[in-house]
């Protein structure tokens, strides 16, 4: 059995600020411990129930090098560093079995929700069939293109429910209670990750009764961009037009693969400013 274990950070107990995040501020050092050891517990989850199970560990919050190697689980392998393929889900492949979110957060607007967006700060919203989709929502959908489902999810209550609407059957462990963009009620981090463990066999034991999250193609997209300026660059992307106000633009592709892969760009598009 394969494994994977998508981890992000802002839905990590305790962390409730981008000083906490942000490889560049203060405080993201205790950030990073205290991602590493929730992704340890669940971990620890798996082979509880599945001794035997070979578990891959993507780390998925901003650069993709947060989770400390060292301090990691030597049971499982971690894949690092960006850019890559299937971005957060680095590693995901049609061997894998489950894939479990841990530290994910909800999507932007849809607060109060802690530290919540939508892949990055240039992206205001994405839709697919008219329908908006976060990372959890993107990621699930990107799982059910391998025909994978997403059996566990942790972070605030707000996430949790984002899970809950796309896979009704999924395992969730709500770590904090949200109460604005950087403020939340959280558990003692040690509190956390005694619940994630014993959540996360369980949510493995039950892998085959998870139905995945499949958006089928052709598949209608419409992504809101912050800057105008990122429109612009859209239009070079072949595709890619217009839609709607001046933020937005829209594509159809044929399956949530180059949804995802399309996203990205859209993405890194954004870090792009004017000559």
């Amino acid at each position: 059995m394969k494994v994977l274990i998508s981890v992000d950070m802002e839905g990590i107990s305790g962390v409730v600020h981008p000083v906490e995040t942000n490889p560049e501020r203060y405080d993201y050092e205790r950030g990073r411990r205290l991602m590493t050891a929730e992704a340890n517990a669940v971990i620890a989850g798996v082979l509880d129930a599945e001794p035997d199970a070979t578990v891959w560990v993507a780390d998925a919050h901003g650069p993709f090098k947060n989770i400390l190697p060292e301090e990691l689980d030597r049971r499982a392998r971690l894949v690092r560093g960006k850019p890559r393929p299937l971005g957060m889900l680095g590693g995901l492949d049609e061997q894998t079995d489950a894939v479990l979110f841990v530290g994910y957060h909800a999507r932007a607007a849809s607060g109060p929700a802690v530290l919540a967006h939508t892949m990055s700060d240039a992206i205001l919203d994405v839709r697919v069939w008219s329908r908006s989709l976060g990372e959890i929502g993107m990621n699930a959908a990107l799982a059910g293109h391998f025909g994978v489902p997403v059996v566990l999810l942790s972070g605030d209550d707000v996430a949790c429910g984002e899970l809950r609407d796309l896979v009704p059957s999924a395992v969730t462990v709500p770590v904090k209670q949200a109460l604005g963009q950087a403020a939340a009620v959280a558990l003692h981090p040690e509190e956390a990750r005694e619940r994630l463990r014993p959540a996360a066999a369980d949510a493995v034991r039950r892998h085959a009764e998870i139905v995945p999250f499949v958006v089928g193609g052709p598949v209608d997209v419409e992504v809101d961009l912050y800057s105008p300026v990122t429109v612009d660059l859209a239009m070079l992307v072949p595709g890619v037009s217009r839609a709607g106000g001046g933020r937005t633009v829209a594509f159809t592709v044929a399956d949530f693969g180059e949804v995802y892969r399309l996203v990205q760009l859209l993405v890194q598009l954004g870090t792009i400013k004017p000559g």
